[in-house]
């Protein structure tokens, strides 16, 4: 048997901004963009370059509920662990184009890592996994 998580959804406030954020400065692909009619809303997906499985589905909020879980969708915990195969190319690069960092770079065991904030507030890892 093989499974995968192939999409997550991340809910976002509007999908032009959350596209601007995560196609303009994190440099991730828009994998599609399709209106749905029936449901008023659009099936938005997106993953970094190079990525093969998992994806992200921005799921714009359509309910106060949803609406209130917009950046904080793990209670204040980092959300999302993005890898990288060059740390400090796509740290310098991020930082250029505006993203914050709220922890800076270490050396950890397990890799180098530094903890940005997406435009809503969820904490990502950018992380460089040490080679075994």
């Amino acid at each position: 048997m093989k499974q995968s998580i192939g999409q997550i959804a991340l809910v976002v406030r509007d999908y032009d901004e959350a596209i601007d954020f995560y196609v303009g400065k994190l440099g991730f692909i828009l994998v599609e963009d399709t209106f749905i009619p029936e449901q008023d809303k659009r099936w938005v997906v997106i993953a970094p370059p190079g990525s093969t499985e998992s994806r992200l589905l921005l799921a714009r909020a359509t309910s106060g509920e949803q609406v209130s879980r917009i950046g904080n969708q793990t209670g204040g915990r980092v959300f999302l662990f993005l890898f990288t195969d060059d740390f400090w190319r796509d740290f310098r690069d991020y930082k250029a184009k505006g993203v914050v960092f709220v922890r800076e770079p270490k050396e950890e065991c397990y890799g180098t890592v530094a903890v940005f904030r997406d435009l809503y507030g969820n904490l990502w890892d950018l992380l460089q996994p040490k080679t075994p």
